[in-house]
C-alpha cells in the first residue's frame, strides 16, 4: 500500500473507533441499555484499536538502534 492509502485508512479507522466511542457512552447514559449490543461495540472498538497500531507500525519506519 501507498503512503497516503495507510494515512487515509488511518483516519478512517480512527473515525470509526471515536464514532463507536460516542456509541458506546450514548448507549450507557441512557440507562437501560443492550448489554449484548454494547459488548459488541466494544469488541469491535478493540479490533479497530488494533488495526490502527498495525497501519501505524507501517507508516513508522524501522529504526535501527
Amino acid at each position: 500500500m501507498e503512503r497516503e492509502e495507510l494515512e487515509a485508512k488511518l483516519v478512517a479507522l480512527q473515525q470509526e473507533h471515536r464514532d463507536l466511542d460516542h456509541a458506546i457512552d450514548a448507549l450507557v447514559e441512557q440507562g437501560t441499555y443492550d448489554q449484548l449490543k454494547v459488548q459488541r461495540l466494544k469488541k469491535r472498538k478493540l479490533h479497530l484499536k488494533d488495526l490502527i497500531a498495525r497501519v501505524e507500525s507501517q507508516l513508522t519506519p524501522d529504526i535501527i538502534a
